[in-house]
């Protein structure tokens, strides 16, 4: 009898290890754990110094609220691609430079797109050079190509202001080579020149924090090929329907220039998702507001 009780305590054992087995794995299968119950945002950003700005802010608010939120990092016209498939892995990119800058990209891919919002709505484009250069229009540059070595400084070839400025090479028939890099590698070229006192004349844009860091001026262009836009806030299609709360949030997420300015000071200093949780915590009223 005692052989007998034992053998059923060791199934009965057996049994109960079975089920909590059996309900751990339904648990993972079905989203369980950590982030069990939460909704998960995809937001997809270049490494652009705004871009950047934008997307943090909006993890670290929305991370507060309660969201799972993943982020990826791909050249913008990979996110244009990805954003417009019908089984993308992203759902929302906060820097699209509409109607101009991007405009090829939008061609491709805009009717498969939706734009919810602007996370900036005075974008600027062109060439920029120091202060204290002495030409004041891009039409004044072949007069001092040898003083720039004959070189733009650029960013990607993946960019809109790339093929921005291959257009300005050709309509102001410039003697000029735009020399492809990164925005990091762009600034470092200026803040090279500006130590040593040097001409150079680089790609650049606003909102960025060259402006806050660098005495610096955009070169007049009076044939117009360098546009103004908006940062716009795009989504996949179908995203406004599934999330939102979320959507309604992006359609109010707006920063001013000197908002954006002192968020990517932050960033800057203390690292992206430091400096964005902390300029949250400072301005919570302003980002919360975007909620309601």
């Amino acid at each position: 009898m005692i052989k007998i009780r034992n053998m059923f305590k060791v199934k009965r054992n057996f049994l109960s290890l079975f089920v909590v087995l059996i309900v751990a794995m339904l648990m993972v299968s079905c989203g369980g754990g950590s982030d069990s119950g939460k909704e998960k945002v995809t937001i997809l950003y270049p490494n652009w110094a705004e871009g950047v700005a934008f997307t943090y802010l909006a993890k670290v608010a929305l991370e507060d609220r309660d969201y799972q939120v993943e982020l990826i990092n791909l050249e913008p016209g990979l996110i244009y691609g990805e954003l417009s498939k019908s089984n993308s892995k992203g759902d929302v990119f906060l820097d699209a430079w509409l109607p101009h800058t991007h405009a090829d990209y939008w061609n491709d891919y805009g009717d498969k797109l939706v734009i919810i919002g602007e996370s900036f709505s005075e974008g600027t484009t062109g060439l920029v050079v120091p202060s204290y250069v002495t030409i004041n229009s891009i039409e004044e540059l072949n007069a001092h190509a040898d003083r720039f070595d004959g070189k733009i400084i650029g960013i990607g070839s993946g960019a809109g202001i790339h093929a921005s400025t291959l257009r300005a090479i050709d309509e102001y028939d410039l003697d000029f080579e735009q020399i492809s890099s990164s925005g990091p590698a762009m600034v470092a070229s200026l803040d090279k020149a500006i130590k040593n006192n040097e001409w150079v004349v680089i790609t650049g844009w606003k909102p960025h924090y060259k402006w806050m860091n660098f005495d610096i001026k955009y070169l007049e262009d009076p044939k117009n090929v360098y546009p103004t836009d908006v940062c716009a806030i795009v989504s996949r299609r179908g995203f406004e329907e599934d999330m939102p709360e979320v959507a309604a949030f992006f359609k109010k997420f707006n920063l001013s220039e000197e908002e954006l300015y002192s968020l990517m000071s932050a960033i800057d200093k203390e690292g992206e998702e430091a400096g964005a949780a902390n300029w949250y915590a400072a301005n919570k009223a302003v980002v919360d507001a975007w909620f309601e």
